[in-house]
């Protein structure tokens, strides 16, 4: 059975964006273009736990995992498409048997919102690509028809240059401006401001990096402190001020969100996906379950396999 692949030093890709803070990425301007559009396949250099201050718009074409945006945890598939604002932290991370790798699982644009602004400056008509840009702040994900429609603008950009790259350009930031309410959903309870200490972003990714791998096992937080030079308590309190989430309910979420991949995914007992995904006895993971997801595990295998619901 596939598993979240453990992060390394290199790619930061296999695991969850750690507990060391996000590193940021210097994003190499297309000199012929004022975006950057590009694929890359999984594991990369690029997938990692990073920010920038380009605005981004993320594409997975396949693959499933987890999607980590700001203090948003949530799982992705293939369509999976985001608006991630300036200085955001983001990373996808794919779910990988040993040696597995994803052939052009990304298609990523990048603009500097400062372009915009500045093309704005002259050509009043792009002030509704700037609104888009300045309402990702804590970044915002697609459905239904705008994602698909996106996602379609999104792979013609990569393809054209010139004139026609600006058309397909504007056009894609014509259809997320004009996503109906019920097709986007914002992402990070928090902004870009709480994690852009790269000390803190490392010391995220560590913990995260770890707790990923582990997921299967017992997960105690002053095994993880430890990683990070710092004492249970004091890490404690780190960890929900740099993940915005408390260090137990992110191993429960992160447990939540595996347990209802492989409830859609596979045929498995109830009782030995528990086990699976880290719960000791089965009516903690009923429990957890339901608090999690608001429904029982056999409910949402039910309505997964219907086609009714998406995993976490």
């Amino acid at each position: 059975m596939a598993t979240l692949g453990a992060a390394s030093a290199g790619t930061g890709d296999a695991a969850l964006p750690g507990l060391r803070p996000p590193s940021r990425e210097i994003v190499v301007p297309d000199l012929d273009s004022m975006v950057r559009w590009h694929e890359h396949a999984y594991p990369h250099p690029l997938a990692r736990w990073h920010t920038h201050p380009e605005v981004e718009i993320h594409l997975i074409r396949s693959g499933t995992g987890l999607a980590f945006v700001g203090d948003h945890v949530g799982a992705f598939a293939p369509g999976h498409l985001t608006l991630i604002g300036s200085h955001l932290p983001h990373n996808w991370i794919s779910n990988l048997a040993p040696g597995e790798s994803i052939p052009g699982r990304d298609v990523v644009l990048q603009v500097h919102p400062d372009s915009l602004r500045e093309l704005a400056r002259l050509a009043p008509d792009a002030l509704e690509a700037v609104r888009l840009v300045d309402s990702a702040a804590r970044g915002l994900e697609y459905f239904g028809g705008t994602a698909a429609a996106g996602a379609r603008a999104l792979e013609r950009i990569g393809a054209s240059t010139g004139v026609e790259r600006l058309h397909h350009l504007f056009g894609l930031f014509a259809v997320l401006s004009r996503c109906p309410p019920h097709e986007r959903r914002e992402l990070s309870g928090v902004g870009a401001a709480a994690a852009t200490d790269p000390a803190v972003q490392a010391r995220v990714n560590t913990a995260l990096d770890f707790i990923t791998e582990h997921l299967t096992e017992e997960i105690r937080l002053p095994e993880v402190a430890a990683l990070v030079d710092m004492s249970p308590s004091a890490f404690s309190r780190f960890f929900t001020r740099a993940a915005g989430r408390g260090f137990a309910e992110m191993v429960r979420r992160l447990r939540i969100i595996r347990a209802c991949h492989l409830l859609a995914t596979t045929s498995a007992p109830v009782s030995e996906i528990c086990y699976e995904v880290g719960f000791g006895n089965l009516s903690n993971f009923n429990r957890q379950f339901r608090s999690e997801t608001g429904t029982t595990p056999r409910r949402y295998r039910a309505t997964a396999t219907a086609g009714q619901r998406s995993f976490a």
